[in-house]
Parts: structure tokens; C-alpha cells; sequence
């Protein structure tokens, strides 16, 4: 995305116009980009029976379908596609169990993604029958339409929970309300209209894993990073362990690199705060003395605070609520600034006005660059690493700095480097029916949150679950 130097008409909402031709285009070539674009050239699944039989049930009219998807990357959507109209029909073929056409999912994504994914995914999302949502605000018309999808609709419904990638396989998120909350809504208009049918909640957890341990790769990218940030370095041992496969002193070599990076990028940033923006630096030893993970992960997160602080207070926002919350709020102010309601009639403003107000669509776009340096690292601890040295988890963070490497050389980090090819392993949790929480949903509005509380928890922990963590 490329900054934004003049005010733009208000983002329209995009309702969903699924196209079964659509769908089967996109089912078609969408192996191609996943061997070749993704690098992703196998993917599996566990317990599929269970979706199978939910799919079943749902066209049979018995129940209403929630998909809940975990959102470790942006490639989630393209693995969950090819779930779904690749690996489930042929599932339900071999129980001898024969699903209607199309078998997809509608689904709810981010309205900003098409702002970076550019008038392909502007279209192309509505026509696989997406349903936009914006996270910074209550969207009542982009709820409502799930809301009636869910109840009325011919397919099932999917959501990521987590409202947004974290870039870590082995962590999951604190999940967001909306699939519980949409679950219960819908109950309330079934049990309006005298349905019967229970709503269901399948989780589905997704992983991926290096093929092969790429780590001369990911040593180029750690090289590539300590480049851009003026270290200097002696390769020499790392290449060699690398090239003999000495698996416990190359993973040492590597993590003390990678570990020395990360502390230089942290004093880096921690500097040009406190230079332009009056930030006060925690006491810290020099830069040749290493400070711990814990400290690593203490200074990091009051830096990503303070960083959440200069756009909240450009835009005059109070800091509540969680980290991933606050930048979801951030957002949505910039985009009130940028999208204007006056610039869909052409004739609405005058010259100076409209010079006016592209000058503050420019200063907001410049202000919300402080949130997306923050909002890649709002998981990341200082001993994700540390715990388990593998190339997965190596790989994940590397890349998130190379993300905020990115942003700050005045990118956007879309075009991500590949370090190897990849395979992927989906689990298929067991059904939650929502019929468990209703009775207390339906008690009073005391017990509604406490039941949507506890609904989100039971899909975390089988979110959590679902990880395989060696």
C-alpha cells in the first residue's frame, strides 16, 4: 500500500454476490497458487469425518454451521479454501455421503484488505460470497448480513476468531466475540421464527511446517536483516554448522545472531522515540552487553505502547482495552479521516476544501504507520525462540521483523521473502453446540456475557488444542 496523500470517497460496503462460476474458477487454479506462489505443496487434515458430518447435517437443515479457523498467516484462507471444496467432497465421497453443490463457506474477512490487496480482491471477494466487516467499529450492516447469512443462508459461515494474524504457528491469539456472538444472535432469530435447528461451532486449527529445514535460507534472511540494521558480522561459523548439519551449534550460532539482532532493532527503535517523540528509555546496559529475554520482552512491550500512545492521542482516542483492540481502533479513526462521506458527490467540496482535506487524509495515513509497526507484534515474546529452536519458529519470527523492517524502509511487507516449500496440517475439533450455553444466553443480559465468555473460551482452549508442539 502506498501512502495516502489525498482524501477518498467512505469505503462502500461490499455485499456478498456469490457466484458458483466464481468459485469454480477459483477452484481450479487454486492449487496452481498454492504450489507456486505460496510454496505450499501439501496440505492434510485430521478428523475430517467430523466436518464431513457437520456439512451433512447442515443440508440436511438440521443445524446451522459456524466455521471457527485459527489465523497464524495471511495464507490461512487460501488452505482453508482448498478444505473445503478439494479435500471435503472427496471426504464425504469415501463415507459414501453425497454433499450438495457448491461445497464452500461463506466468510467474513477485514474491509481494509481489499485497501492493500488491490480491485482484484475488490471483486473477487463479494463473488466467493465475503462478507466485509470493519473490526474499529460496531459495522451494524456488515453483522447484520452475517447475522442473516448464518440464519438463511446455503452455506455455512467461517470465521477467524482471533480477528487477525499473529504470525506464530504455536500460539493462539485471545479470540474475539464475534463467533460466539453471531451464534447467539442467529438462536435468537431461530427461536423467533419456531426453527429448531442448533447452531454449531466447529473449530479448525491450522499449521505449517518447513520441508526439508531451509536453514541456509533462513540464515540469508537473518544476514539480509543485520544488513539493513549495520551490524557486521562473521558468517563463517554459522555457514559451516549449516553445511555440516551440526544441528545443536547451528541453532546456538543462529539464535545468538538472531538474539543480537533483536536487541540492536529494539535500541534502534527505542532511540528514534526517544529522539522525535520524547520517549523515556528504560535503563539498559550497553548494546555489547546482552539483557535478558524477559527484560527483551518487557522493553518491547512498553515501546508498542508508546508507539499505540502517538497515534491515540493525533487522533484523540483514550488507550483502552487490549493491544490488538487499541489498534483496531487507531485504524478505524484513520479511516474516518481518509474516507470521507462528502467525496462519494463529486461536487461537495470546494478546491480548498478538498486541498484541506487531503492534507488531513495525508497526516492520518502518516499517523496510523506508528499502529502497523506495532500490530505485527502484538504476540511476540522474548522466548518463543528460546523455548523451541525449530526452523518454524525461527522462520516466524524472523519474518515478522522482516515485516517491521519493511514498514520502516516505507513499505509494505506483502511480498514476503520464501524461505522453503511447506506442508500443512489441519485439525478438525469436535463440534460446540451452542444449545449448551442457550438457556443461560436467553436468562438475562448478565448471563448472555457470561455465557459468550465462556463460549470463547471453550473455542480457545480448542484452539489450543489443536497445536502440535513437538
Amino acid at each position: 500500500m502506498s501512502q495516502i496523500t489525498k482524501a477518498q470517497p467512505r469505503l462502500a460496503f461490499l455485499p456478498p454476490q456469490f457466484n458458483v462460476w466464481v468459485l469454480r474458477l477459483v477452484t481450479w487454479m487454486l492449487p496452481l497458487w498454492l504450489r507456486y506462489k505460496l510454496h505450499i505443496t501439501k496440505i492434510d487434515a485430521s478428523d475430517l469425518d467430523r466436518l464431513v458430518e457437520a456439512y451433512k447435517q447442515s443440508q440436511m437443515g438440521r443445524l446451522r454451521l459456524i466455521i471457527a479457523f485459527r489465523h497464524p498467516s495471511s495464507d490461512d484462507a487460501f488452505c482453508l479454501g482448498h478444505l473445503l471444496t478439494k479435500m471435503l467432497p472427496l471426504a464425504a465421497r469415501r463415507h459414501r455421503i453425497s454433499l450438495k453443490s457448491p461445497v464452500f463457506a461463506h466468510f467474513i474477512y477485514d474491509r481494509g484488505i481489499p485497501l492493500w490487496a488491490g480491485k482484484i480482491v475488490n471483486w473477487l471477494y463479494p463473488r466467493l460470497g465475503g462478507i466485509p466487516i470493519h473490526r474499529g467499529r460496531g459495522d451494524r450492516q456488515g453483522l447484520e448480513t452475517a447475522r442473516d447469512i448464518l440464519v438463511n443462508g446455503q452455506m455455512p459461515l467461517a470465521i477467524a476468531p482471533e480477528g487477525a494474524t499473529n504470525g506464530q504457528n504455536e500460539f493462539v491469539s485471545p479470540l474475539e466475540f464475534g463467533a460466539a456472538q453471531i451464534g447467539f444472535w442467529a438462536m435468537e432469530d431461530l427461536d423467533r421464527v419456531g426453527r429448531e435447528e442448533d447452531v454449531l461451532i466447529i473449530p479448525i486449527g491450522i499449521q505449517y511446517y518447513y520441508l526439508d529445514e531451509p536453514w541456509f535460507k533462513l540464515e540469508q534472511l537473518i544476514y539480509q536483516l543485520e544488513l539493513d540494521c549495520g551490524l557486521s558480522v562473521d558468517r563463517h561459523d554459522s555457514l559451516v554448522a549449516i553445511g555440516q548439519n551440526d544441528r545443536r551449534p547451528m541453532r546456538k550460532l543462529l539464535y545468538d545472531r538472531f538474539y543480537i539482532l533483536s536487541q540492536h532493532l529494539l535500541y534502534q527503535i527505542e532511540n528514534f522515540y526517544a529522539h522525535f517523540y520524547r520517549y523515556e528509555i528504560p535503563e539498559r546496559p550497553l548494546l555489547e552487553q546482552p539483557i535478558s529475554r524477559t527484560e527483551i520482552s518487557q522493553r518491547l512491550q512498553h515501546l508498542l505502547d508508546f508507539a499505540l500512545q502517538i497515534s491515540e492521542s493525533y487522533f484523540n482516542l483514550p488507550p483502552q482495552g487490549t493491544i490488538s483492540e487499541r489498534c483496531r481502533q487507531i485504524e478505524q479513526a484513520g479511516w474516518n479521516w481518509i474516507y470521507l462521506e462528502e467525496l462519494n458527490s463529486p461536487q461537495a467540496l470546494s478546491p480548498v476544501s478538498r486541498k484541506l482535506a487531503d492534507r488531513i487524509a495525508t497526516e492520518a495515513d502518516l499517523r496510523l504507520w506508528h499502529m502497523r509497526i506495532v500490530e505485527s507484534f502484538v504476540a511476540v515474546t522474548g522466548s518463543y525462540i528460546k523455548d523451541r529452536p525449530t526452523i518454524d519458529r525461527f522462520s516466524e519470527i524472523a519474518l515478522l521483523l522482516w515485516d517491521l523492517v519493511a514498514w520502516i524502509e516505507g513499505g509494505k511487507p506483502t511480498k514476503r521473502p520464501i524461505i522453503g516449500n511447506r506442508r500443512v496440517h489441519m485439525t478438525i475439533g469436535n463440534a460446540i453446540p451452542l444449545s449448551d450455553y442457550w438457556d443461560r444466553y436467553k436468562s438475562g443480559r448478565r448471563q448472555a456475557k457470561q455465557a459468550t465468555l465462556d463460549l470463547t473460551q471453550e473455542l480457545q482452549t480448542a484452539m489450543e488444542g489443536s497445536l502440535d508442539r513437538g
